[in-house]
């Protein structure tokens, strides 16, 4: 009876452990029915008719990285360029990914591969450098739609590497090394061109300042010059003003005649110490005639002061 018992038991735990399956979170297992697709079994504790439900395929939900191995592409000028890049992708429907080919992986890299050499075969060179973002959006849409029917979806692509061969490369090199160079010669002349253009400028002020300095310094000697010969000029008519003046006043022709009597006597006295040639009257009394001359133009100075 204690055999019989025992072999119960272990049949018992047999069904339990093959009735019973615990599935992780963010995983799908797909269940198949003597041999027929059955369901899928969801995240937590599920149970299976023993000996006639199994567990043909195990999927994970969560998004996985897929590194799709380098090629060589040919660009639309012919030139061989090796392509690297990865393919993210998340199982949507585990019953597709189970029964809608025989590998869903291998189809993916394989249809990623075949959609990158078009894409890149539809490009120049230079262009596949600069349109990285058009060639991963290129491919995860033509993945995308295939891949429907394997139940997956291709959330991006993203290209890792482009190597050209050594030969393209180099040649590159060189024409970004003369390009730089070509901006250092433009950045110097410009640098050149503007030094010349602020020397330029920097004479032409300095020649307007000096013009105008000088400019305005001849205004200011004519305007001194003219301010002088005014004061002298209004001096001497004051000068005049007072004389006539004095002279209507009592006295005042006695006292010219005296100053025009002692300027005559100081001229003859002068003549026997230097060498001067002076038209001397024969007749001394003729120095009174002059004199009297003298006073009379005097006093015709004083009637036009009047």
């Amino acid at each position: 009876m204690e055999a019989v018992f025992i072999v119960i038991l272990v049949i018992a735990a047999i069904f339990v452990v093959r009735s019973l399956k615990v599935v992780p979170q963010q995983n799908a297992w797909v269940v198949e029915r003597l041999g027929k697709y059955h369901g899928t079994l969801t995240p937590g504790l599920n149970i299976l008719v023993p000996f006639i439900d199994r567990v043909a395929y195990r999927h994970s939900l969560k998004e996985i990285p897929l590194d799709v191995p380098s090629q060589v592409c040919i660009t639309k000028d012919n030139t061989q360029l090796t392509v690297d890049g990865i393919l993210y992708f998340q199982v949507t429907d585990p019953m597709r990914a189970s029964y809608g080919a025989s590998n869903y992986i291998v189809a993916i890299t394989q249809l990623a591969q075949t959609t990158l050499r078009s894409v890149i075969g539809k490009m120049e060179l230079d262009k596949t450098f600069e349109e990285r973002t058009a060639i991963n959006t290129a491919v995860v849409n033509a993945l995308d739609e295939a891949a429907l029917n394997w139940g997956v979806k291709v959330l991006r692509y993203e290209i890792k590497d482009l190597t050209p061969p050594a030969a393209i490369l180099h040649a590159m090199q060189a024409q970004i090394t003369a390009e730089r160079e070509k901006r250092a010669l433009i950045a110097a002349s410009e640098g050149r061109r503007q030094e010349q253009i602020n020397i330029a400028t920097g004479e032409r002020e300095a020649f307007i300042a000096r013009s105008e300095g000088e400019k305005q310094a001849e205004i200011n000697n004519a305007q001194g010059q003219a301010a002088a010969i005014v004061a002298v000029a209004e001096a001497n008519a004051d000068a005049i003003r007072k004389v006539a003046q004095a002279i209507r006043e009592p006295g005042g022709e006695q006292a010219v005649q005296l100053k025009v009597a002692e300027k005559a006597v100081e001229a003859y006295s002068q003549l026997a110490q230097k060498n001067n040639t002076m038209i001397v009257p024969g007749n001394m009394t003729e120095v009174t005639a002059l004199i009297a001359s003298a006073m009379a133009v005097i006093k015709q100075s004083g009637g036009g002061a009047r």
